[in-house]
């Protein structure tokens, strides 16, 4: 049995020449986007929520973290970044500019 490759998203730090809305505008969300956005946020509290109720209670329930049995040797040198501090730097940036 061959593994296939899995298609991972990456941030190769380049930006569009065009940005996608105009500077010093403030975005503009529809009500469809902030219930989608209201639902994730609920709906990942809730997973939050139980995983934390589990781990203080010592059960095992329909929550589960997963952790990686055997780590992917050619993730070794993989460095998370934080997604908020790159969107800071880049505002800030762009306000440099």
């Amino acid at each position: 049995m061959t593994s296939s490759p899995v298609s991972r998203v990456v941030y190769n730090g380049k930006r569009n020449s065009s940005p996608r809305s105009p500077p010093n505008s403030s975005e503009i969300f529809t009500p469809a986007h902030e219930e989608n956005v209201r639902f994730i946020y609920e709906a990942w509290q809730g997973v939050e929520r139980d995983l934390r109720s589990q781990v203080a209670g010592g059960e095992r329930g329909l929550v589960e973290e997963y952790v990686e049995k055997v780590p992917n040797p050619s993730l070794k040198t993989f460095k998370p970044i934080d997604l908020s501090d790159l969107k800071r730097r880049n505002t800030q940036d762009a306000k440099k500019s």
